[in-house]
């Protein structure tokens, strides 16, 4: 409603003056309002994190086991099972809250400052102390940080495309306007999260926190669930299965035994030595610290991982949905093309090129000539300090700025040799804007606009250093080029000028103009963005743009990054049918004059058409697709705070190829998770088998609970752990995406089976051949043969190749991992520590006999290897 108002209205709304309010008024609204800031949409809750570790059917199963230890008061057997829970509960808490923290500690920097009067003073204070009736004073470079009615304004340029996914400036005004005006429509407001790129203004706040356009939007963030990644579901639809097959098996063993007339506690100790055998209690633990690690290495290539999944799921992607503004491009206008003296030049980097030959511009006396109008009517600053040049300003204006650079042309030096008399700012209504300058007792017009609008004014053009009439014929011809740069999605300006009397007025400087030429400006893409769309092309990940941008200038882009240019506007969209609709999402690439709800929906129907997605954004108005999509990636320094806290990635770059890097990591997380997981499995198919041999043969269990648990943490720790920095496969961005539906553990039964079976025909063999002499030492060669054996099943999950081709030693973590993890069984043999899991001492033959035995299983699957890969 402000906007209808006039600005008397809204003061006395407010109850304040352009002098602002008192201090003692601030304390007392803030206390009414509440802190300028977005209420969290997810806090950082250190219990609720911790209390998430126990969510595991693993943890729970080995939680009901330490009860009944502890009911039957085996206290050591209680104690080891409590440790292992709180251990691998510590671990995935660990990690979990140090990225939530390394995103709280993000947002807390980035906390913006803003000029505000109070007590008739200017003064500076943090964004998050402004309260409703506040003034403040926005210039150029400043980011809005609530929402105001302006009420003073000099050349007023915001960029709200955090807000309508609009790019280009949008011209402001101080008039009320009518009360139905859209959003977009609203003149005479600037909003949270917009910023200034031109002149400066006074205004009053009128929304703070919450209540501004940007936490309306934001409200409706917390309406949607979040989803979990595929990593999430497969591991909770495995956990599930096989703690189903866990309890069936413990309850079975104990039906079994009590009917055999054996002792119900024992037969349930049996049960328990048979679950915990299954249980590979040690996996979530691993999983984590993969995932931790993952984490670690894409931060310092610029993606930060706020939940430790993504970092797996984006090693599954199908599809990137990418923004073009600042993701694929550089967010900055650079004139790339001129048209004077009836040709077209280009310019590359700092060349200028004719008919493809590249030329000394300073030759061209008309191009000269262009490029001096551009900076002769620009507001841009150019500065420099320490030999470095910055351009200040509306990124048009930059960009004139920028091209007359390379001509050697200095705004500053330029523009003091004519002294600046009169500016005709522009107007949407005029198209155009004038700067009359004087030099001696000359008068000049320098005039830009939109082309149409100047070529209409011209009744001269500048040829050959001549000015000559200009026709209607010529007129058509010029409007002819202009479109043809229009085609190639460039933003073309035409500029002009005419010497004018000293009694000049605004029509006068504006017309009879002389046509010199056109500017074509392009925000050009990213360099590295191409090569990162070929990785993605070689990965068969599809890259689709979403951009608020017009089609031309969509493809445009496309074609400069070798995108497929194949594309559809929004109104298009709209009028599809359901059916036709996700035909067309699923075949086009480009998507052009898309609204935040148009998004969501083309997210929605992508991921009904089982892809994988990621989706960027940095705007309220990505926050629902953000949310959506398997993956949120959100930009760390052009986003706002609400979509970073909402999104799974942050990409500290705003770089679309450091999303493809992520993707790569991704994927070589989940090759390791995956080598991880077959090790587990491997290793515990082996215990299952030992103990329900035992069992159905009436022999004695070959394996108790707390040495199996011994066991299980000195082999699933490290040695397991040390898969996770294994060396990506060269192949990596090779292969085509994961299939959605594929189970992590696919693929990995045949090895497990196998693995299996070796391991329990060697242990079960040393058992029956030392048992019926010494049970307890028949025991330690089972539980010292499984450890032998599942270290050279871990030697070999290093990778499908040859071990000897990847190099045996090139992960010396694995090595060291694998004779520690031996070292400690030794010393559980040959220290007081035998007493505690009833270890007897081994000779050195007996050891000769485990290792020798035990080794058969490399031997094996190195051998299959090198017969499957022999060329």
């Amino acid at each position: 409603m402000w906007h209808s108002l006039d600005k008397k209205e809204v003061l006395e709304e407010f109850e304040t003056s352009e002098n602002g309010l008192s201090n003692k008024e601030v304390s007392l609204r803030l206390k009414k309002y509440g802190r300028n800031e977005l209420k969290q949409i997810r806090t950082i809750n250190p219990f609720a994190i911790f209390f998430e570790q126990f969510k595991s059917v693993f943890i729970i199963i080995l939680l009901v086991a330490a009860l009944f230890s502890l009911f039957i008061k085996h206290y050591v057997d209680f104690s080891v099972i409590s440790i292992i829970v709180l251990l691998n509960s510590f671990i995935g808490f660990s990690q979990q809250y140090k990225a939530e923290k390394t995103i709280s500690e993000l947002k807390e920097m980035l906390v913006p400052k803003v000029r505000v009067i109070r007590d008739s003073i200017v003064r500076e204070i943090l964004s998050t102390e402004l309260v409703p009736g506040d003034i403040i004073i926005v210039s150029e470079g400043d980011r809005i940080t609530a929402d105001c009615r302006i009420l003073h304004i000099n050349e007023l340029q915001t960029n709200e495309a955090a807000l309508t996914g609009e790019s280009f400036p949008q011209d402001k005004a101080s008039e009320k306007i009518p009360l139905e005006a859209e959003l977009a429509d609203r003149e005479n407001m600037i909003y949270m999260g917009t910023l200034v790129v031109r002149g400066n203004a006074k205004a009053v706040v009128v929304a703070t926190n919450m209540h501004t356009e940007f936490g309306k939007i934001a409200s409706l963030v917390q309406h949607i669930k979040t989803k979990k990644t595929p990593l999430e579901e497969k591991l909770d639809y495995f956990s599930k299965k096989i703690a189903i097959i866990i309890v069936a098996l413990a309850i079975i063993t104990t039906i079994i035994g009590v009917a055999r007339g054996e002792n119900f506690f024992q037969m349930t100790l049996a049960g328990i030595s048979l679950a915990i055998s299954v249980i590979p209690e040690g996996l979530p633990a691993v999983l984590a610290i993969t995932l931790a690690f993952a984490i670690q290495s894409m931060k310092k290539h610029n993606a930060l991982i706020r939940k430790l999944p993504a970092a797996e799921t984006l090693g599954r992607v199908t599809v990137i949905c990418t923004d073009k503004t600042g993701t694929l491009t550089e967010e900055e206008m650079n004139v790339i093309s001129v048209y004077s003296n009836r040709k077209k030049f280009k310019i590359i980097s700092n060349s200028f090129f004719l008919n493809e030959k590249r030329i000394n511009p300073r030759n061209y006396n008309e191009i000269i000539k262009l490029l001096r109008i551009g900076i002769m009517c620009n507001n841009a600053r150019v500065e420099s300090t320490n030999n470095e040049i910055k351009v200040y300003g509306d990124p048009t204006e930059k960009a004139l700025a920028i091209a007359s650079l390379k001509l050697g042309l200095v705004k500053k030096e330029e523009t003091e040799k004519e002294i600046r008399v009169k500016e005709y700012s522009f107007s949407s209504k005029r198209k155009m804007m004038s700067i009359i300058r004087k030099k001696n007792n000359t008068f000049t017009s320098y005039v830009k606009g939109a082309p149409d609008t100047i070529i209409s004014n011209c009744t001269k053009e500048l040829v050959d250093g001549k000015i000559i009439p200009l026709n209607k014929k010529g007129k058509e011809e010029l409007i002819s080029v202009y479109e043809n740069m229009a085609s190639q999605a460039l933003r073309v300006l035409a500029f002009a000028f005419k010497p004018v009397e000293k009694n000049f007025n605004q029509k006068t400087t504006e017309t009879g103009l002389i046509f010199v030429g056109f500017q074509g400006m392009l925000d050009t893409p990213r360099k590295e963005v191409k090569y990162a769309i070929e990785q993605c092309k070689t990965a068969g990940i599809k890259v689709k743009m979403i951009t608020g941008d017009s089609m031309l200038t969509a493809k445009a882009i496309a074609k400069m990054i070798s995108l497929n240019t194949e594309g559809i506007e929004g109104y298009e969209l709209e009028k599809l049918s359901d059916e036709d609709f996700d035909l067309v999402v699923k075949q086009k690439t480009i998507f052009a004059r898309i609204m935040p709800e148009l998004k969501l929906k083309i997210i929605k129907s992508l991921k009904k058409q089982q892809e994988i997605v990621a989706v960027t954004g940095d705007g309220v108005n990505d926050i629902l697709a953000l949310k959506e999509a398997n993956i949120g990636v959100a930009m760390g320094i052009r986003g706002t705070d609400v979509a970073r806290d909402v999104s799974d990635i942050i990409l500290l770059d705003d770089n679309f190829s450091t999303i493809v890097a992520a993707i790569r990591k991704g994927r070589h997380v989940y090759d390791n998770m995956k080598k991880s997981i077959k090790s587990h499995l491997a290793a515990n198919a082996d215990e299952l088998f030992v103990v329900l041999f035992a069992l159905l043969f009436y022999l004695p269990l070959p394996m108790l609970p707390l040495p199996i648990l011994w066991m299980n943490l000195i082999t699933d720790s490290l040695p397991s752990l040390s898969l996770t920095v294994e060396k990506e496969e060269k192949d990596i961005m090779k292969r085509k995406p994961i299939n959605h539906q594929e189970s992590i553990i696919k693929d990995v039964w045949k090895f497990v089976l196998f693995a299996g079976i070796l391991s329990f025909i060697i242990t079960i063999i040393l058992f029956l051949a030392y048992y019926k002499a010494d049970i307890d030492k028949a025991r330690t060669i089972v539980i010292t043969g499984a450890v032998f054996c599942e270290m050279f099943i871990v030697i070999s999950c290093r990778s499908e190749k040859n071990i000897w081709k990847i190099g045996f030693f090139s992960n010396k973590f694995l090595f060291l991992s694998v004779v520690f993890a031996i070292l400690l069984q030794l010393a559980a043999i040959y220290t007081p520590l035998a007493l505690v899991f009833g270890f007897k001492a081994l000779s050195l033959v007996e050891l000769g006999i485990i290792a020798a035995s035990s080794s058969l299983i490399l031997i094996f699957f190195e051998s299959a290897k090198a017969l499957r890969f022999k060329t």
